[in-house]
């Protein structure tokens, strides 16, 4: 039986999430504030988290960001009432795997989550036109798929999960222009209303660790107007 935490402060959402996640088969653990919810995360191990934005003592975005410094990788869907895209580009950005609107359907939230349960399995194997291996290598960077590490000049370099898939899909495309919209297809695995701010935030990121220089990038090359491209 999988685990879900729901994170709301307020107690009609929480209660109709509870019941129709339980007739779903899933076990729900609940919370009311974000000190809570915190310290249920990141001592306890669960399936799935829903979590609101607008939280007493600790929003919902910075839980995010601090159970993904920890290191803790469990699925996020964000919950947020307001209707603007930068709230929900900033969920995505530190970690949160998905948003999703108020007002809600208890069905929707279900889809959502059976959605992103589907697309963590087959995260990192190979599409139809990959070659199946074990060790990436481009220049001074060397990543290992099976144990998900990362070497720069032989020296161990840590990325975020979400990091590492893009890492992984750009070594896998050596010197191929890769747009922004593919990208957040295969990345992030929805159309973003047609906004990729999320994407160069992340290749930013990126770049700061894997480039000896990130401003005059050796490997993640930017294709003005278009995307980027992995020299090898």
């Amino acid at each position: 039986m999988k685990k879900i935490l729901v994170v709301d402060d307020e107690p009609s959402i929480v209660t109709l999430l509870t019941f129709n996640l339980e007739k779903e088969g899933y076990q729900v653990t609940s919370a009311e504030d974000g000190k809570t919810a915190y310290e249920l995360a990141s001592t306890q191990s669960f399936d799935f988290i829903i979590l609101d934005v607008m939280l007493p003592f600790i929003d919902g975005i910075e839980i995010t960001k601090k159970l993904r410094q920890e290191k803790i990788d469990t699925p996020i869907l964000i919950l947020t009432a307001k209707d603007e895209s930068i709230d929900r580009i900033l969920g995505l950005e530190i970690g949160a795997d998905d948003y999703l609107t108020k007002p809600f359907s208890p069905r929707e939230v279900i889809a959502r989550i059976k959605a992103i349960s589907r697309r963590l399995e087959p995260r990192l194997l190979p599409e139809e036109d990959e070659e199946v291996t074990e060790i990436l290598r481009a220049g001074n960077i060397v990543c290992n798929l099976s144990d998900y590490q990362v070497t720069v000049n032989d020296k161990p370099i840590e990325l975020t999960p979400k990091e590492f898939e893009l890492l992984v899909y750009f070594m896998k495309r050596k010197g191929r222009v890769i747009s922004r919209d593919r990208l957040l297809d295969r990345i992030w695995h929805f159309d973003f209303d047609g906004q990729n701010r999320i994407v160069d935030v992340h290749v930013s990121h990126l770049r700061e660790k894997v480039e000896e220089d990130p401003k005059h990038p050796k490997y993640i090359q930017t294709v003005r107007g278009f995307g980027y491209k992995f020299q090898g």
